[in-house]
């Protein structure tokens, strides 16, 4: 059997936003919110959550004529997944060229910075 994949495409993640913030939502409820910033169908939105509930990152139950859909991990988990393969694909696991990176293109601003090194500071030192 095929692993389930970690990885969301650009739409899939748009979805999952919605979920995310929503709590629960049927296809409908995520398609309305969806065609307020963009031009989509409904079949496209209900395919596209049937197969998020495939990879495992929906799960849906039955409530009156429609289904349900929650999320199957928190936010955090998958965004933290997302950004760990990011890094093994691009930077072949080193985290340290993706922030020489940011810092080089000028991503982070001073505040983001200056919360970067108070996490530094209160990390737990290794044994």
């Amino acid at each position: 059997m095929k692993p389930k994949a970690r990885t969301l495409t650009e739409h899939e993640l748009e979805i999952m936003k919605v979920v995310w913030e929503r709590k629960t939502a049927t296809v409908r409820e995520v398609y309305e919110e969806l065609r307020e910033r963009k031009a989509v169908a409904y079949t496209t939105v209900m395919t596209m959550m049937n197969i998020l509930e495939t990879k495992g990152h929906l799960v849906k139950r039955p409530e009156g004529r429609a289904y349900v859909y929650e999320p199957a991990h928190a936010r955090g988990q998958v965004i933290a997944g997302l950004v760990h393969d990011f890094v093994d694909r691009v930077f072949d696991g080193a985290a340290q060229p993706l922030v020489l990176n940011l810092l080089r293109e000028k991503k982070l601003s001073r505040e983001e910075l200056d919360e970067i090194t108070r996490w530094i500071d209160e990390a737990p030192e290794e044994p």
